[in-house]
């Protein structure tokens, strides 16, 4: 985007950056293998009285072409600057480097295209050979049993079962065809004749607006952002799709999900995510005490073509939409957010457990048009607060250079039809990100969340949490975006690195550390929420407080966690303290005594830490008790990890064997490393009177408190209730001790 460096997505001048950017490359549709020396295309028509100058060739080196071709792969369409730059590094005018890319990416759309064509006809051709066998078999039919002449009319079974499977090809073909046409914004081939597809049979209204052709929706009118969202990249068709995978992926009990209708669906998501995503609209309102936004139902009511205003009974909405910048570019963090598993990396403390249920789209070599179906469990760390499941479509498309749009939907087919389907306690209206690349070598994302959750589920202690949106809403996933990205970044930085480091721990030993204190919090969250990640089961006793939560759970193959039978229990409990204050108070390895009966006659000291983030407390720590001398680990360590931010707060830690350390920390596999995690949560209370997003004002907090313990180490044992009340006494016994030494009732 020539001239626009600082282009904002959704400020004001980010249309005539766009629509600029959109007319320099319709202009660059010259092709050819060689260059021109002495002018381009344009200076021909600079006077009608000038003579032509007889244009020579120019033709490449090896070298030359070697580096553009490398630089093509990462770039296909740079900018002044990059051309600028590449012609002064090999040695050409930024006219040759402007018609090199131009005509290389001409070739690479031909390319594709004939490929697209072969494989085509190649069915095509088949199709053909099955009809004539088929046209000759009905001409002159003969009889299965004496071989002579059948009477016309008699077609043996197996022909009929050619002519229906015949015809099933044909349709799908047409189906596949029509499909790719709307969905990638392009014909498929020549070749082809697409029939109009049928409306799926849905409650949900499968109007489309520019994401596909036909249809209509108010979210899809032209854009204030000049997105072309029927086109592809800068207004040229994208490349053709290679085979789909998972064209029909099953959705439970065997149905069968039609692709078309997923497909409509997510271009209407992706269509209204935009539309909300735009600052000055209808949709978002100031609360009534100015503070943050809220959407206004009624309005978006009224523009949607997926929301019919209509709820299950018993269901709240929650909407909210955040802008932050975060320290990594838009393709990494597109290749996080559709890649299941390092989403559920950089996100930990929400996703308990993610999988891709099937692929419906996807284009060779580039995450742009991907379509797929996913499910998620997501949690908000308290035992009485339960999972949230939901099954939906995670749709990805590039509308520009560096700008990236990812929108979710829920999908629950067939659920308004039969009674297969359970009804999940979340449904995500669209939500998702859209993704900018700034200058700076920042990203720039706005999300938005918008949910429907069954709120008989969520106990009084945690409504006005979950319900201002900070629990499962856009805030809290920026937040752990940004936090995850600036690790990420530290862990990369050898200024960061040396800054942050002693001789104790090398960056080997970092990025071993890490791997361990993210195991040891996902299991401490597992044992905290009922999600399916491990196979904890919650134990119903009559002897326990209904707001305590006890699961068990036998290990018998795991090494990195211990062997036999573990408890665990976790409460949670309203502070009259500032998060802040509370979080301060547990972290320090000097207050610990305070609370943690193992350490109440021992000094604990903090001998390593490892900055993670920005703020104080986000680190990895490493804590020593009864310290015999500075170079020994002594015989009680611990490891812990904290962290911080405007939606929350958390204190993890395990002890550890002091020779499991020793490797760990000069860099081996902590995949073995024996873990038994407890810790803290602390959470806003949700009342606006609470103070700060920072957690520094004054009010009060959420605390969670929960404690794993190793009850025998035998696989054929079982828990007692001597050991229940036990844990359950310590857990009590540790919410009175931080109390009484907060001095709060």
């Amino acid at each position: 985007m020539e001239g626009h460096d600082q282009m904002d997505l959704i400020g004001e001048n980010f249309e005539n950056g766009l629509m600029g950017r959109m007319r320099d490359d319709e202009n660059d549709s010259r092709s050819g293998s060689d260059n021109f020396e002495g002018g381009s295309g344009d200076d021909q028509d600079a006077g009608d009285n000038t003579p032509q100058r007889k244009k020579k060739y120019h033709r490449h080196t090896p070298q030359q072409i070697q580096q553009l071709e490398s630089f093509f792969k990462d770039c296909p369409h740079p900018d002044e600057k990059q051309r600028s730059d590449l012609g002064k590094k090999l040695g050409l005018e930024n006219k040759q480097i402007k018609f090199w890319f131009q005509n290389r990416r001409t070739q690479m759309k031909a390319q594709l295209e004939r490929h697209e064509n072969m494989i085509l006809k190649q069915e095509n051709d088949k199709l053909r050979a099955e009809n004539t066998m088929m046209r000759e078999a009905i001409e002159n039919p003969i009889c299965n049993n004496c071989g002579g002449h059948a009477i016309p009319g008699q077609i043996s079974m197996e022909e009929h079962q050619m002519r229906i499977e015949n015809a099933r090809l044909q349709d799908e073909l047409n189906r596949v065809s029509a499909l790719t046409n709307k969905f990638f914004g392009g014909p498929v081939s020549r070749l082809a004749s697409p029939i109009a597809m049928p409306t799926p049979n849905s409650g949900l209204n499968l109007s489309i607006g520019r994401n596909a052709i036909g249809g209509s929706s108010n979210f899809a009118m032209p854009l204030p952002m000049g997105l072309d969202l029927g086109e592809g990249v800068l207004g040229n068709p994208p490349p053709p799709p290679l085979p789909m995978s998972g064209i029909r992926p099953p959705m439970g009990n065997g149905v069968q999900i039609d692709p078309s209708m997923l497909a409509n669906l997510a271009a209407s998501a992706m269509d209204e995510l935009i539309g909300m995503a735009q600052i000055d609209n209808s949709l978002w309102i100031k609360s009534s005490d100015g503070g943050k936004e809220v959407l206004n139902h009624e309005e978006y009511a009224r523009m949607s073509s997926i929301y019919n205003g209509t709820k299950p009974i018993g269901y709240a909405t929650e909407a909210t939409r955040e802008t932050g910048v975060v320290l990594i570019n838009s393709l990494a963090l597109v290749d996080s957010l559709m890649d299941v598993d390092l989403w559920s990396e950089m996100f930990p403390s929400m996703i308990a457990r993610a999988v891709t249920l099937g692929v419906i789209f996807s284009v060779a070599g580039t995450r742009n048009g991907t379509l797929q179906l996913m499910n998620a469990e997501l949690q908000l760390v308290s035992p009485l607060v339960p999972v949230r499941q939901v099954n939906f479509l995670r749709y990805c498309k590039q509308h520009a250079v560096g700008i990236w749009v990812v929108v979710d939907l829920s999908v629950d087919i067939g659920r308004n039809a039969t009674n297969s389907y359970p009804i999940m306690s979340c449904r995500k209206l669209p939500s998702g990100c859209i993704v900018q690349d700034m200058s700076n070598g920042l990203t720039k994302i706005t999300w938005i969340d918008h949910s429907q959750y069954d709120e008989s589920v969520i106990p009084q202690l945690y409504r006005p949490l979950v319900s201002s949106g900070i629990g499962f809403g856009a805030q809290r996933w920026i937040a752990t975006l940004q936090r995850q990205c600036q690790c990420l970044a530290i862990l990369s930085s050898p200024s960061i690195r040396a800054e942050n480091t002693k001789a104790l721990v090398g960056q080997p030993g970092m990025k071993s550390l890490l791997k361990l204190t993210q195991r040891m919090t996902e299991c401490f969250c597992s044992g905290i929420c009922s999600s399916s990640i491990r196979k904890w089961e919650i134990i119903p006793l009559a002897t326990i407080a209904d707001d305590m939560k006890l699961m068990t759970r036998k290990n018998v193959d795991d090494p990195g966690e211990a062997l036999g039978i573990m408890l665990s229990v976790a409460t949670s409990v309203w502070m009259p303290v500032s998060r802040q204050r509370l979080f301060d108070f547990l972290r320090d390895a000097r207050m610990r005594r305070h609370w943690d009966d193992s350490a109440s006659d021992v000094t604990v000291n903090e001998i390593h830490s490892i900055v993670k983030a920005q703020g104080q407390g986000n680190c990895i720590s490493i804590l020593r008790a009864n310290v015999s001398h500075a170079n020994d680990y002594g015989n009680s360590i611990y490891v812990q990890e904290s962290w911080t931010d405007a939606t929350g707060s958390m204190i993890v830690y395990s002890p550890i064997n002091a020779q499991a350390l020793k490797v760990v920390v000069s860099g081996g596999d902590s995949a073995c490393v024996r873990l038994l995690p407890s810790g803290f949560t602390i959470l806003p209370d949700g009342n606006s009177n609470s103070g700060n997003g920072d957690g520094s004002g004054g009010g009060g907090c959420l605390l969670t408190v929960g404690r794993q313990i190793m009850v025998n180490n035998l696989p054929q044992a079982k828990f007692t209730v001597e050991s229940v009340t036990r844990l359950n006494d310590t857990v009590s016994g540790t919410i009175q001790k931080i109390k009484a030494a907060l001095g709060v009732a």
